[in-house]
């Protein structure tokens, strides 16, 4: 059940968020190798944000998923992610961060129950 939330200082019109959600979801289930039915990804835009002490364009991602996280597939994910925000909203991959969990099932709620 991977799931991104994405927040950014950049206005985020609906087409735009169109693109970004469906982009980042096939990106996530193809990295991590996880079917994109499981896949969760939200973003909020026009949200108040400094980055190196500037409010120029920046963003902030989170990153949670039962496995299928390690150093190699969060390179990935981290590259793959700043290509799609620098393309849709002009955010340069210098100013994004991106927090990788990996959680236990039994910390992850769904369908009345856990994992």
């Amino acid at each position: 059940m991977p799931q991104l939330s994405l927040s950014t200082n950049v206005p985020v019109d609906a087409v735009a968020a169109a693109d970004i959600l469906r982009d980042c979801s096939r990106a996530l289930a193809r990295i991590i190798g996880k079917p994109e039915s499981y896949v969760t990804v939200s973003i909020d835009g026009s949200v108040p944000t400094s980055f190196a002490g500037s409010e120029e364009p920046a963003a902030y991602g989170e990153i949670m998923s039962i496995g299928g996280l390690g150093p190699g597939v969060n390179g990935k994910l981290s590259a793959a992610l700043a290509d799609i925000l620098e393309a849709k909203l002009s955010v340069s991959a210098s100013r994004f961060y991106v927090k990788f969990e990996d959680v236990q099932g039994y910390n992850v709620g769904f369908n009345g129950t856990t994992f």
